[in-house]
């Protein structure tokens, strides 16, 4: 274990900080595709299938040389529709979904280089270039875009993760939301989706007895994941198909030829990285010889969550590297603020101060400096008039 942990690759070195920025540009390119092909009348399951399959084509484009680096996808496309939290990527033999005109639509999905790995996920509602989005669908979303710029700012080196989770806590009160419930945000190490150190989301009574506090450090990588919904901020599964999972660490000698033959091909295809059921030539066998390897926990899946019906859920996940000089985000695109109106504004002045300070120390001084000239112009100014 010592040998792993002398020769863990982190972003100190600059090889490792280009794979995850090489990672980020594809995901944020996907991203924006996958978002354009979210009109009414498209269908989920196709949108999805589009998504994994640009992931694919872009990773395969770097390092073209090194025949063993590994590259692919971190996370299979989802697209989770209003009061849908995450993780709904329909395969072919399972209900697709069409979308509607003023649906809320969350994409995530991920891309790894080297076992790197970016992770992004955006939400907009449909048709809102149209008119404006008011109401529940705009505090949800305002709630949950603030509540991950604030988080950006605080993912620095000394930071205790609790610090983050009240934070986001105290935003999505100022709109009326609750974060989804349990919820976490984890470090990524290479080939590692869920590091050891997590952030919590709106942790339950037994879940802050359970859950660590953690101290951010430098040279550390995390996927912030904001999820926020109008309604309780609980997470319900309901009749709708898993189809994402990951492969453990845990050991047990599989009885069925099928489940073998399955596990064998998820290890070399996939290694500890998500994949989704799609991805196996024939999905009926997939179905069946993934049960066996969930019942004794050698894949564990990612459950389709629900909030309650006729409430919506909203998320903006980001990748940021916590490098010397602060964080710095290597995933997300940019928000329209304009596009959505709300009564709700964050009235506390320590959040304020927070939401529109610099994530970026260097640049925060810039701007503290900037302004000391304004004010000393305006001053030399006033004198001459004098």
């Amino acid at each position: 274990m010592a040998d792993k942990e002398e020769t863990e690759k982190t972003i100190a070195e600059d090889l490792v900080v280009t794979k995850y920025k090489m990672a980020g540009e594809i995901v944020n390119r996907v991203l924006k595709q996958v978002l354009n092909k979210c009109i009414a009348g498209a269908s989920v399951r196709e949108i999805c299938e589009f998504g994994d399959k640009i992931l694919t084509e872009e990773t395969s484009k770097v390092f073209k040389k090194e025949k063993e680096l590994k590259k692919g996808i971190a996370f299979p496309t989802c697209i989770s529709v209003n009061n849908c939290i995450c993780h709904f990527s329909p395969i072919a033999s399972e209900p697709d979904l069409i979308l509607k005109d003023e649906d809320m639509v969350k994409v995530d999905l991920g891309a790894h280089v080297d076992g790197f790995i970016a992770v992004v996920a955006h939400t907009i509602v449909i048709g809102s270039l149209e008119k404006k989005v008011t109401g529940k669908k705009a505090d949800v979303v305002l709630a949950a875009h603030y509540a991950s710029q604030a988080a950006l700012r605080l993912l620095k080196p000394g930071t205790e993760t609790y610090t983050i989770t009240g934070t986001v806590e105290k935003i999505c009160d100022a709109y009326k939301c609750k974060p989804i419930e349990g919820m976490l945000s984890h470090q990524l190490k290479q080939f590692k989706i869920d590091g050891e150190k997590t952030i919590i989301q709106n942790p339950n009574d037994a879940q802050k007895k359970e859950h660590e506090k953690y101290t951010l450090e430098t040279h550390e990588v995390y996927a912030m994941d904001v999820l926020v919904s109008t309604g309780e901020g609980v997470g319900r599964e309901q009749d709708t198909r898993v189809t994402i999972y990951k492969k453990t660490e845990e050991t047990y000698q599989l009885k069925l030829k099928a489940s073998r033959m399955f596990y064998s091909e998820v290890s070399h295809k996939h290694g500890l990285m998500p994949f989704n059921l799609r991805t196996f030539e024939d999905e009926k066998k997939a179905k069946m010889a993934v049960v066996e390897c969930v019942n004794h926990r050698l894949i564990e899946p990612f459950q389709v969550l629900y909030e309650k019906p006729n409430e919506y859920a909203a998320q903006f996940k980001f990748t940021v590297l916590l490098m010397p000089n602060g964080p710095h985000k290597i995933t997300g695109i940019p928000f329209d603020l304009d596009m959505y109106q709300s009564d709700c504004v964050v009235d506390d002045p320590e959040l304020k101060t927070l939401l529109y300070s610099s994530a970026n120390p260097k640049s925060a001084k810039k701007k503290k400096k900037k302004a000391e000239k304004a004010v000393g112009d305006v001053a030399v100014e006033v004198d001459a008039k004098a």
